[in-house]
Order: structure tokens, then C-alpha cells, then sequence
């Protein structure tokens, strides 16, 4: 019996599994998949991390030199590959998790193909587990295509079509933009207020900037942060989005809520390569009407509408772990849950997924040492 069974070989898993390696503490790690970075390999082509490769690298091994300054898709899930082989981590492949269930002498069950049991369970499933799919009155008559955006891989099978994307948060914006740079007539439908911050200014990471500007005292950094988005971004209200009243820290802080990370959608939207549209009302068999009462066909529609950890599918008792947004409230479970850890769900804190990863790693780490 492992006394740490890790659950999942993506970023999360692999930086828990690397730490342990460090430090000579046993594991054993699982993974649903036949490969690490499973769902890296299938996001869409283009997409580049948003986050500096100084601080996006997993524990104890830095991005080789030669890496560009933000490492695009395929250079990370190499360097994934290369993380596994340095820590020798060597996960049991087609394990997909059914259940996680308690016994009486308070030693977990993972119910796999295979069944294991541990004293310490790592579960590094993510937030992105589960594509969320909403639904909208008339949906299922539509006649064009309908997929989530995990299934978006490249602008080609939407050549010569008229599109519309549904969400504008990093996913969608990106896609609304490569389906736009590819001369497709691109539409994109946003719900909310959203917040939005260029990646560089002036050439400079605007992900550095925002690390110094935290350290000023009194929120002055929040405030010189707002006045310098607002001169890069402008107003874009006339361009149909509504600007998120707090500061793009201030609400990932208090919502979980990413900024747009905006790397060319917004010229896009002001030169109209991207037409900006409100909420939906319903779906008919070639067109869909929104709640501004316009009515539009379209070919195909792409749904960035996010996805869902949804740990309380597999394990036992596992609502009582959610905060308000449906991810567990704590990385070292308590309780009833002791024994059980969470690696890769925390989305309040600045840094990206990944940075989170890198600390939320060194705490579970360091509690079961």
C-alpha cells in the first residue's frame, strides 16, 4: 500500500510527485490517460501561456533557457514530458478515478480500473475537469454545429463560415480572435461585465508590473494599475463590453474571476474584425436571437463557457469540500476529509493556475511530511 497516492499526471500532479522526489518521500501517482499533460495536448493550437516562464515552471526545474518568454502549448507539454523523466516519475496510466471512499481506519480507497488504498490522497484533477455546457430554449433545433471550445483546435474547419463564440473570458477572446485573423465573419456574445489587461505594455510584462504595483501600500497600486488599463483599453462600451467595476486584482481576489489577458481581441473588436453581441434569448434552426432582440444566422456556434472541477462526482462526501464556486475551500482537507489534498484548484491568487500550483504544492508537501 503507498502511503501518497497522487491522482492525476498533469502540472498539479507532476509538481506534488517532484517535490516528493526531492525529498525523498514515497508516491505512487495515477492518471486517467495514457500520457502526461493529457490536457495540454489537446487545447487549441495557438494558445501560449499568459503567465512569464520565470514563474510558470513547476518545482526544482526551471524552463530551459532557450524557451520563449511565454511557452506556447506544444514546448510545454515537452517540458512536462522532460519533468517526468528528471524526477523519474512514472505514473500508472489508464486509471480513470470512480470513487474515493473512506475506511474505518481512516485510510483512503481509490476505485480505479485497478483499486488502491493510501493513507494520503493528492487530488490533482483541476478546475478544467468537466466542460460546463449551458442550454438555451430552442437549442436542440439548431442546425448548425454546437461544440465547447474544447474541441476548438484551429480556424480551419470554419472557413468561409459566420461564427459566433458564447463567453468572453481568455478562451473565447483567444478563439474569437484566431477565427477573426483568418478573415472568418467572427461574432462573440458576452453576458457580463468583463475585465480586460493587455499581456505586455510597451514591451514590458504587464504580469511584472502588477507584482511591483502590489507591494506600493494604501491600494495605490490598484489605482495606477486602473488608470494605466484604462488608457491602453479605453472605453469599450461603445464596442458593446461593459467594463468590470473592480480592479482585475480586486476580483480575482474576491471571485476567482481571471482577467482577459489580451494579446490582439481588443484592436480586433475596435476595427470590427469582431463583433460584439449581448446575452442569448434563444436558438431557432439557423439563427439565434439575443436579448437586445437581434436576430443573426450563423454556421456553427463555439461555447467558451468554462469548465468544472466537479470532485464531488468521485468522492465520498465531497460537497461539504466546495466554497460558493464549486472548488474545494482548502488545499489539506479537514475533518472527515483528513488525508485527502488538493493541488491545482486554488484561482484567487495572482500568478496563474501555475503559480498556484508551485505554492499549493510546497504546502500539501510539506503537511504530509
Amino acid at each position: 500500500m503507498p502511503q501518497n497516492l497522487i491522482i492525476g499526471a498533469g502540472p498539479a500532479g507532476l509538481a506534488v510527485a517532484g517535490r516528493m522526489r526531492q525529498q525523498s518521500i514515497p508516491f505512487q501517482i495515477i492518471e486517467q490517460s495514457n500520457q502526461v499533460g493529457s490536457a495540454w495536448r489537446k487545447h487549441y493550437e495557438r494558445l501560449h501561456l499568459h503567465t512569464v516562464k520565470q514563474w510558470s515552471h513547476l518545482p526544482h526545474l526551471p524552463f530551459p533557457e532557450d524557451y520563449p518568454l511565454y511557452v506556447p502549448r506544444l514546448k510545454f507539454v515537452e517540458y512536462l514530458e522532460n519533468y517526468a523523466s528528471h524526477f523519474d516519475i512514472k505514473p500508472i496510466f489508464g486509471q480513470a478515478v470512480k470513487r474515493i471512499r473512506k475506511l474505518p481506519n481512516g485510510h483512503w480507497v481509490v476505485d480505479a480500473k485497478k483499486t488502491f488504498e493510501a493513507q494520503n490522497v493528492i487530488v490533482a484533477t483541476g478546475i478544467n475537469r468537466v466542460p460546463y455546457t449551458p442550454s438555451w430554449q430552442g437549442q436542440s433545433n439548431f442546425k448548425g454545429d454546437i461544440l465547447h471550445s474544447r474541441f476548438y483546435k484551429n480556424a480551419q474547419p470554419f472557413l468561409g463560415k459566420k461564427i459566433l463564440v458564447i463567453g468572453m473570458g481568455n478562451t473565447g477572446a483567444e478563439i474569437a480572435l484566431d477565427l477573426s485573423e483568418h478573415h472568418i465573419e467572427t461574432y462573440l456574445s458576452v453576458r457580463s461585465p468583463v475585465s480586460v489587461l493587455p499581456r505586455d505594455l510597451n514591451g514590458r510584462p504587464v504580469q511584472v508590473t502588477a507584482k511591483q504595483l502590489a507591494k506600493i501600500p494604501f491600494g495605490i497600486g490598484d489605482w495606477i494599475g486602473s488608470v494605466v488599463r484604462k488608457f491602453y483599453i479605453g472605453n469599450l462600451e461603445k464596442y458593446g463590453l461593459q467594463t468590470e467595476s473592480l480592479h482585475p486584482a480586486e476580483l480575482l481576489r474576491t471571485t476567482g474571476k481571471t482577467p482577459v489577458i489580451d494579446i490582439g481581441t481588443v484592436a480586433a473588436i475596435k476595427a470590427g474584425k469582431i463583433k460584439v453581441l449581448p446575452d442569448i434569448e434563444q436558438f431557432s434552426a439557423n439563427s439565434v436571437l439575443f436579448k437586445n432582440k437581434e436576430e443573426l444566422a450563423f454556421d456553427a456556434v463555439i461555447l467558451a463557457t468554462g469548465y468544472r472541477a466537479k470532485v464531488e462526482d468521485f468522492i465520498e462526501k465531497g460537497e461539504v469540500l466546495l466554497n460558493q464556486d464549486g472548488i474545494p475551500q482548502s488545499s489539506i482537507g479537514r475533518a472527515y476529509h483528513k488525508g485527502l489534498f488538493f493541488v491545482g484548484f486554488d484561482q484567487y491568487k495572482l500568478g496563474g493556475i501555475l503559480g498556484t500550483i508551485d505554492s499549493d504544492s510546497e504546502s500539501v508537501v510539506n503537511a504530509i511530511k
